[in-house]
């Protein structure tokens, strides 16, 4: 006992990370997928269109704040409240940080990772709809540790538990020092301490998380919107300006996702391994979390909501992730030392000089936002654990651990994001495969061709 005492003792947060994100994790991750989209007989890629006018159609619904048993914000809102945890160093830094270690190659896993976790995200939202609850305080609380209690049984209520456990700790790494972390590094490159940042960080969060999902919905569903087009709008016109460069860099991603040339030691293995993890990283499909948001939302349709909430997928990396890949490989700057977000500003002032203020000011507004999506995911989490008494204790934590990583060293802080990530997606994707036979009926006996209004 002693010797595995030592030997676990002796393993660096690298290697947990690597054993965390190592064959099996990543064939449970798109293995799922893939199933979840054979069942679904292509579904989710089938009806975009449908999603897109479901989000739409509810973007101007609305019912009294205390009718809580139909939900606490619309479907857009409950979208935007996941965009507003997924649109952020994922898709500045997370990308960055994929290519700096992978190689441009790591962007088509990426790619793989989205198509596939297009089905993912549709059936964990819906299965969150489907077996939500009403708490102690009136309000609808839902996600996989309640879709699995309340949809495997009792017997599996161990694993709703480890994911809720995992939930709550992946929050201070993913969604909350990372965050701030990316946040402090842009801020002093224009002469701002990291420890100002992190207090007024802190300072803003705390007056937002205090009201709770409606008000978190609210500010998510003006903030995301403009901060993703203004972000796209930007990347979109560096593209435009080197248009002739772009089939090269497709190529160069395509060829190098099976050759790993440009990765760090050359390894194949390492380039899919930082591929998949970024594009989970920058999505969110399978780690279980939108689904907490998603959960919250009107209407109370299980399949309507899974489908409004697949878009997150593609918005999140099939668009946004992929014009900033284009942008660093355009620029051939993953090559020098910049980590993070750094590397995609100096990107975008390669390609444009100046722009790179524009993806600074994008991520302040991506990682503040992250940082109050993810306070919910937590809190709901250490809900379905200890019930709602710790939630002011743990929103004072929140706020506090804001201004430890804003402080904090960058590999750290990506290290422990990454096993957390992991370690929290492994009983959500183990439950969507026990739910798939009510994933697949419920969405076999839907009618998609039904009116909006009748929605």
């Amino acid at each position: 006992m002693s010797a595995l005492i030592a030997a676990l003792a002796s393993l660096s947060l690298a290697d947990i990370s690597s054993f965390v994100w190592g064959p099996a994790t990543l064939v449970l991750i798109a293995g799922t997928g893939l199933y979840l989209m054979v069942g679904l007989q292509g579904m989710p890629l089938r009806r975009l269109g449908f999603a897109l006018k479901a989000m739409v159609a509810s973007i101007g619904s609305g019912k009294t704040s205390d009718q809580s048993e139909d939900g606490e914000v619309n479907a857009f809102q409950g979208l935007m409240t996941a965009l507003a945890a997924t649109i952020g160093t994922g898709n500045v830094a997370g990308v960055a940080a994929a290519i700096g270690a992978g190689g441009p190659g790591a962007v088509f896993w990426m790619w793989i990772a989205a198509l596939l976790g297009v089905a993912t995200k549709y059936a964990e939202c819906m299965v969150a709809v489907q077996y939500r609850e009403i708490d102690a305080l009136n309000t609808v609380v839902g996600g996989p540790m309640y879709a699995i209690r309340n949809g495997l049984g009792r017997r599996w209520g161990w694993l709703g538990v480890v994911f809720a456990l995992f939930g709550t700790l992946a929050g201070f790494g993913i969604g909350n020092g990372v965050q701030a972390h990316e946040l402090a590094s842009v801020l002093s490159s224009y002469g701002v301490p990291p420890l100002a940042t992190g207090i007024g960080m802190a300072l803003i969060t705390f007056v937002v998380i205090v009201g709770g999902i409606r008000r978190i919905g609210r500010v998510a569903g003006v903030v995301v919107p403009v901060m993703a087009g203004f972000y796209v709008i930007s990347a979109l016109v560096i593209l435009l300006l080197h248009i002739s460069e772009i089939p090269a860099a497709l190529q160069l991603i395509v060829q190098d996702a099976f050759t790993g040339r440009a990765a760090a030691g050359g390894a194949v293995g390492l380039v899919i391994q930082k591929g998949i993890a970024r594009g989970v990283f920058s999505n969110e499909a399978g780690l279980g979390t939108a689904p907490i948001a998603q959960a919250s939302a009107r209407p109370g349709d299980p399949v309507l909501q899974g489908a409004v909430a697949m878009l997150g997928t593609v918005i999140d990396t099939l668009i946004i992730c992929t014009m900033t890949a284009l942008v660093i490989v355009i620029s051939g700057r993953y090559l020098d030392s910049e980590q993070g977000v750094m590397l995609t500003k100096s990107a975008f002032d390669w390609a444009l000089p100046g722009s790179g203020h524009l993806v600074s000011f994008a991520t302040v507004t991506f990682t503040a936002t992250t940082i109050l999506g993810w306070s919910f995911y937590s809190e709901r989490c250490l809900e379905f654990l200890a019930g709602v008494r710790p939630i002011r204790w743990f929103r004072l934590i929140w706020v506090a651990v804001v201004v430890i990583g804003a402080t904090a060293s960058f590999d750290v802080v990506w290290l422990i994001a990454d096993i957390l990530n992991g370690l929290m997606a492994i009983p959500n994707l183990l439950s969507l495969l026990l739910l798939s036979p009510v994933i697949f009926k419920l969405t076999r006996d839907y009618n998609f061709n039904r009116s909006q209004a009748e929605e």
